[in-house]
C-alpha cells in the first residue's frame, strides 16, 4: 500500500451508553495495525442515539468528546474521526470531531437531519474542510450525502477526500453505497466512509444497521467494502490513483 492508510473499525453500538462505546473505541483502537494513519468510527460512535427526551441523558460536551478522542489518538500515534450527540447549552447536535494526537480538533455538526432526529437535534450551519494525511477533506455525516450543494461546495474547495460517518438503516443500505459512490465521482476525489452496523433503539421500534463501510476511489468504483459484521476495513488511499484520475477528467489542481 502506498500513502496515507486510513481504518474504519466498523462498530455496534449501546445508545445512551457513552462508557460501553468509549471502551469499545478503545479496544478496536488498539487492535488496528500500527501502520494506520487516520481511524474513523461512526456516526453518533460515542453516545449512540435515540430521537427523543432521553437523548438529552445521553450527550457530552465538545470538549468531553474531543479531550477523549484526543487520548485514543496519542495512545495510538493516529488521528481520529468520530461521531457523537453533542450538548451545548439546552442545543444538542449530530457533531463529529476530528483529533489529532497532538490535540489539535475540529468538530462538524450535521446541516441535514433526517426524520425524528429533527425533533431533538438542531442542524449546524457550516461545512468544515480538514488538514489530513489524505490531504484537504470535507466532513459529512450520513443524510448529507444527499444533497448535491454540499458535495459541489467541497469540490469548489478542491477536497482531496470526502470522510463521512453513518448509520444507514439497513433497509435502504444501496441507497449508502450509491450515494457514496457519486460523491466520490462527482468531485474527483476518495471517499471514506464508516457505517453503523447492529441494531438501535428508537421510540417504539428497533432499527437495524446497515454497517456496509466502504472506501471508494475518485472514478466512483468502490475498492473496499464491509458487509454488517464487526470488522475493520484498512486501505491506503493512493496519491497517484487521484492524481491520475484528475488529469483523465481534465480535473487538475
Amino acid at each position: 500500500m502506498t500513502g496515507p492508510i486510513v481504518a474504519i473499525p466498523q462498530l455496534s453500538l449501546s445508545d445512551l451508553d457513552s462508557d460501553e462505546n468509549e471502551a469499545a473505541i478503545r479496544t478496536r483502537a488498539a487492535e488496528l495495525p500500527e501502520n494506520v494513519d487516520i481511524a474513523l468510527f461512526p456516526e453518533y460512535a460515542l453516545t449512540g442515539f435515540v430521537a427523543d427526551s432521553r437523548a438529552f441523558s445521553g450527550a457530552v460536551t465538545r470538549e468531553y468528546a474531543t479531550e477523549f478522542l484526543t487520548s485514543v489518538a496519542a495512545e495510538h500515534e493516529f488521528d481520529v474521526l468520530a461521531g457523537f450527540l453533542e450538548r451545548d447549552g439546552d442545543t444538542l447536535y449530530n457533531a463529529a470531531a476530528y483529533v489529532r494526537p497532538d490535540g489539535t480538533a475540529a468538530v462538524y455538526r450535521k446541516r441535514h437531519l433526517w426524520g425524528d432526529e429533527a425533533s431533538v437535534v438542531t442542524p449546524g450551519d457550516e461545512l468544515v474542510v480538514v488538514d489530513t494525511p489524505a490531504g484537504k477533506t470535507g466532513l459529512l455525516t450520513c443524510y448529507d450525502l444527499n444533497f448535491v450543494d454540499d458535495s459541489a461546495a467541497l469540490t469548489d474547495e478542491r477536497v482531496d477526500a470526502l470522510f463521512v460517518l453513518g448509520a444507514w438503516p439497513a433497509a435502504q443500505s444501496e441507497n449508502w453505497r450509491l450515494l457514496c459512490r457519486a460523491r466520490a465521482l462527482d468531485g474527483v476525489r476518495w471517499l471514506v466512509g464508516a457505517g453503523r452496523t447492529g441494531r438501535g433503539t428508537t421510540p417504539g421500534a428497533e432499527t437495524e444497521f446497515a454497517g456496509r463501510s466502504l472506501v471508494v476511489r475518485p472514478d466512483g468504483v468502490v475498492a473496499a467494502s464491509l458487509n454488517r459484521d464487526e470488522r475493520d476495513l484498512v486501505w491506503s488511499l493512493d496519491r497517484d490513483v487521484l492524481d491520475e484520475q484528475r488529469a483523465f477528467v481534465g480535473s487538475v489542481d
